[in-house]
């Protein structure tokens, strides 16, 4: 029998029924904490306001269950999740270097590195080994160091040179 993957799905919010723990902890529609309160209590209070019982904070014992719009609860969590996707940077320039790398190439390499990182962005910087040149990884130390510090004024180690497999990787950030 072959096995499928399912592919990952953002935990589900337990609203009114689907909630199956015998007592929440109750914040009314208006935001004022209740207490402890039997969960068929809590969703009798929420059916008599007219909106749900939803659970916002799963995890802790017992759970916190606030009495409100679910449609607009459900709207508002996408909405965040869209903001804060929107603000998260992801490196977006790769520069990848060779061991035998002349001073020529190496300067003009440096130069679009300056430029990625005046436009703000994040930038990976790579050395890769091709061959037995893996045998001679403390040249690739030394090249990575070279650049490092030939891009000193304008960037900032975000994360330090590490060996993975056939590359040593960095990424650099730009100095605000």
């Amino acid at each position: 029998m072959k096995y499928t993957r399912t592919p990952f799905s953002e935990p589900r919010i337990r609203a009114n029924e689907r909630i199956r723990v015998p007592e929440v902890f109750l914040i009314d529609e208006t935001g004022k904490p209740v207490g402890k309160t039997p969960t068929g209590q809590a969703l009798a209070l929420a059916k008599a306001a007219g909106l749900d019982l939803v659970e916002v904070s799963p995890n802790i014992r017992p759970p916190v269950a606030k009495i409100l719009d679910f449609g607009k609860y459900k709207y508002e969590q996408t909405k965040a999740a869209a903001k804060a996707k929107k603000k998260q940077k992801d490196i977006s320039k790769e520069i990848r270097l060779g061991v035998k790398i002349g001073d020529g190439d190496f300067e003009v390499k440096a130069k679009r590195a300056e430029k990625f990182l005046s436009q703000g962005a994040k930038l990976k910087v790579a050395v890769m080994f091709r061959g037995r040149e893996i045998v001679h990884s403390d040249l690739g130390h030394k090249l990575m160091e070279r650049f490092i510090d030939r891009l000193e004024g304008v960037a900032k180690i975000e994360q330090a040179p590490l060996k993975q497999g056939r590359s040593i990787h960095t990424i650099l950030a730009p100095k605000k």
